[in-house]
């Protein structure tokens, strides 16, 4: 079984990732982490190209992050009683996330792809987009999203 799996470095990927690594999985599985490398700069014109800069600075700290994110899963999963002996691959793929995650899952031939779910609002799921709603609507495959319980 090839399991993608998104992560962001938030805690409700964090557990997505802890819920992963807690389950037996079938001999022969795969895992792959994938970080989506995107500016968190919103497109606005601009004439004198102070955008432009501003991206370049976003998307630098993106790669960064996604360097200690993605070995930080990686790690949790190769620990996990369930994951310990199953291969772990990761990659930092620009775009927008929910494109970037049902393009790899396509591309790599994944059969589920497992993120976790932030919880917004209704209001801040439309302005903001939900990557999770958008990959369960067209993911190629099978999709399992993740909820940080309640306290």
């Amino acid at each position: 079984m090839k399991i993608l799996v998104g992560v962001d470095g938030s805690p409700c990927s964090d557990v997505a990732v802890a819920a992963i690594a807690a389950r037996p999985w079938p001999q022969g599985s795969q895992i792959k982490l994938v970080f989506a490398i995107h500016s968190t700069v919103p497109w606005v014109p601009d004439p004198f190209l102070l955008h432009a800069a501003a991206s370049m600075d976003s998307f630098e700290q993106q790669r960064k992050l996604a360097t200690s994110v993605l070995e930080k899963a990686a790690a949790t999963l190769r620990q996990g009683s369930g994951t310990r002996d199953v291969p772990v691959d990761s990659a930092a793929i620009e775009g927008v996330p929910k494109e970037v995650l049902v393009d790899e899952a396509g591309r790599w031939g994944a059969d589920l792809i497992v993120v976790g779910s932030h919880g917004r609002g209704l209001v801040k799921r439309f302005v903001l987009g939900s990557v999770s709603h958008a990959v369960v609507l067209h993911a190629p495959c099978a999709v399992e999203v993740v909820r940080q319980r309640e306290a």
